[in-house]
């Protein structure tokens, strides 16, 4: 059944269609805004997936190149990996659907969301996560949705509703708010210091918004929804949950008293394995179930009856941290950041334009000279496993620590340099994304980059149980896996630079949102002090093995000039000063870059000759290029010649010029005079002794 309608959200109209595309998909909805369309499919196998202890829910989000009239670059001319665009539009439609699955579903789910057709306006951020929730609110796939999201700006002190990709350019903050008619369910944004009271605000306008996608997607599904499909369930027999727990419930207990994590696993591995002597092992998987269920409700009541944490710490405590800089001798910067038992080290790598990240995107091509990559490799946990280059969620968490810190990066014109942070989780218990932030801040300082302030960030979490709940500030690893909510905040002294809300629940209040983005300050601000404390501002220079760059700006005219006939002056300048040059003919910006000052200044010395005028009386040290019969063409540096008449060579009479100066003599000469031509007369005499030239001739 085919159905087409609409709904405005802010000054944009938003179209829903279905019946049209993927008709044998359970669920098929194309959302349209403009010249923007995406097409959201959902699809389930009938098949139960046993032993489970997570939603089998996979998320494709990729985008045709067609749709905005481009062929792929390359040799191979057809779209191949996930752009990191992609992976985190991916993993943005399935953070607020997953905890939106019932819990007891196994039966593995796919969405794809197609993008295809692009106006260069309209992008599709909430388009795709919208789509993804209606595609699986008409199926017959069991959700607990609908969802909607909705992106929000800020520009000139004003909230805009979905901007358009031109106004995010001017945007103060690029927020994307996702819930249903009664919560939120995430929230991603980057933004430019803005203050909290503004964050929240943004978050209550998009909520707003929000509940007018999902009422929409409900009349959608009354119009063609399908019932929920039945389906089979795993079911822990209560005769063995009350068996497992009668023997080893009072362990459990003490597994969640027990603070160093290492310990923890152990003591935990061991129950466990002490259990399975007497046990069939098809029931293996139940065990382990059932006394991860116990320790989750003892944990969750050990906070709310004695507000204490399996750590002890009190509910709003940070736990302890160490801050070191130069923690290594070649990177150009380096810092480790330690968090309890979350350890983050990161360095900063220096580069010229040449390393900037080309990025093919269907918006057009651009470059980014600011980049940060975030490892997680498996000894940070003390597992073992396939390292197969960067997974969605390292690739999310760079672009999390990448957006909070660059309102604070200078702009090229200020430094121009390219700069890589990459940070290695060195150990992991929880909110290493949020430790990234922090040793990258320190990294950034120790290399010498110009950055306006320090940036720290943290996690808090949620213990919810009806209308009572308990805010966890800095969360560790257990309590972000059995609580409710992970909300990472990052910014400087001035405002939030960074947002990030992932919830396990369906009633998460913009209360509670609002008291975490509270608590979040209060515990940045305490982070920022041990921070300053460490490096208050950045080194007054950059390492001695960071490269050499210089920027010269000079008139657009002398561009032809400075490259010379068939390039030859630019080769000969870096040849001579082993610098490599950059040449930007319509702004008339020359980038020098080079291991080493001397270089770099040898090359800048050489330019500006070049585009020097010559002026009358001015000495040279000069080469003889060419010897002629009347005199000698001889190079004064910066791709300019004069000619050296034989009058002027010499205060005797000179019958032949290769009497005294021969093709590759160096010569001092002064500049007799320059021609309104541009033409340049020098002289040697000018410069030399009469009597001493006149005791040449008498040698000769």
């Amino acid at each position: 059944m085919e159905w087409t309608d609409s709904i405005t959200i802010g000054d944009k109209k938003i179209s829903f269609e279905t019946g049209k595309y993927a008709r044998q998909a359970p669920g098929s909805v194309s959302v349209s805004s403009g010249g923007t369309v995406v097409l959201a499919t959902a699809c389930s196998k009938w098949e139960l997936k046993e032993d489970l202890d997570f939603t089998p829910l996979t998320v494709d989000y990729l985008e045709r190149t067609y749709s905005a009239g481009i062929i792929p670059g390359g040799f191979y001319k057809r779209e191949g990996r996930p752009s990191e665009k992609e992976i985190l539009i991916s993993r943005l439609i399935d953070r607020p659907i997953r905890p939106l699955i019932p819990e007891d579903y196994s039966n593995e789910i796919q969405i794809i969301v197609l993008v295809l057709s692009h106006d260069q306006e309209n992008d599709t951020q909430s388009m795709a996560v919208s789509g993804a929730s209606a595609a699986l609110t008409i199926s017959d796939i069991p959700f607990n949705g609908p969802i909607a999201a909705v992106r929000v700006g800020l520009v000139g002190g004003q909230f805009i509703i979905n901007p358009t990709v031109g106004q995010l350019e001017q945007s103060e903050m690029e927020m994307i708010v996702a819930g249903t008619s009664s919560s939120v369910t995430m929230i991603e944004g980057k933004m430019n210091e803005v203050d909290e009271d503004t964050v929240f605000t943004g978050v209550q306008l998009a909520h707003r918004e929000i509940k007018k996608v999902v009422q929409f997607q409900e009349r959608l599904a009354e119009k063609v929804g399908k019932p929920d499909r039945a389906y089979n369930t795993q079911k822990i027999p209560e005769d063995l949950k009350k068996e497992i727990i009668d023997r080893v419930g009072s362990s459990v207990e003490k597994l969640n008293t027990i603070p160093v994590k290492i310990e923890r696993q152990s003591f935990r591995r061991e129950i466990i394995e002490n259990l399975k002597i007497d046990y069939p092992e098809e029931k293996w998987y139940l065990i382990e179930k059932i006394i991860q269920e116990y320790q989750k409700k003892r944990m969750r009541e050990m906070i709310f009856k004695e507000g204490r944490r399996i750590d002890g710490r009190l509910l709003d405590e940070i736990r302890p941290i160490g801050c070191e800089v130069g923690s290594l001798p070649r990177p150009h910067g380096s810092a480790i950041f330690k968090r309890g038992e979350t350890v983050s080290l990161s360095t900063v790598t220096l580069g010229s334009k040449k390393d900037e990240q080309k990025l093919e995107r269907l918006i057009g091509g651009d470059y980014k000279r600011f980049m940060v990559h975030y490892n997680f490799p498996p000894f940070s946990v003390g597992e073992v496993r396939w390292m197969r280059g960067p997974g969605r969620r390292e690739i999310g968490h760079g672009i999390l620590a990448e957006s909070s810190l660059e309102p604070v990066i200078p702009s090229e014109d200020e430094f121009p340099y390219t700069i890589r942070v990459v940070s290695d989780i060195l150990e992991s218990n929880g909110s290493s994304s949020m430790a990234t932030v922090c040793a990258s801040s320190l990294a950034l300082m120790d290399a010498g980059i110009p950055v306006k302030s320090h940036v720290a960030g943290l996690s808090i979490g949620l213990i919810k149980e009806g209308d009572d709940y308990r805010l966890l500030t800095d969360i560790m690893g257990d309590e972000d896996y059995m609580g409710d909510l992970d909300f990472k905040v990052s910014g400087t002294r001035k405002g939030i630079t960074g947002i990030q809300l992932d919830t396990k629940i369906q009633d998460l209040s913009l209360d509670i949102i609002e008291e975490g983005i509270r608590r979040a300050k209060e515990g940045r601000l305490e982070i920022l002090e041990k921070l300053e404390k460490t490096i208050p501002r950045p080194r007054e220079s950059l390492s001695e093995y960071a490269p050499r760059i210089s920027k010269l700006e000079v008139p657009i005219e002398k561009i032809g000039l400075i490259i010379g006939s068939a390039g030859k002056n630019i080769r000969d300048i870096t040849r001579k000063s082993n610098a490599e040059i950059e040449i930007d003919d319509e702004e008339g910006i020359i980038t020098i870059s080079a291991d080493n000052k001397e270089s770099v200044e040898m090359a800048e010395s050489m330019i500006r000759g070049t585009i020097k005028e010559v002026e009358p009386g001015e000495v040279y040290e000069g080469v003889v290029k060419k010897i002629l019969p009347f005199g000698a063409i001889v190079s004064i540096g910066g791709g300019k010649d004069g000619l050296l008449h034989i009058s002027e060579i010499a205060h005797y009479h000179v019958n032949k010029v290769e009497d005294v100066l021969s093709v590759g003599d160096e010569v001092r000469v002064k500049v007799k005079r320059v021609g309104d031509d541009g033409k340049i007369d020098l002289s040697r005499k000018a410069l030399i002794n009469r009597k001493s030239t006149e005791s040449d001739r008498d040698k000769r």
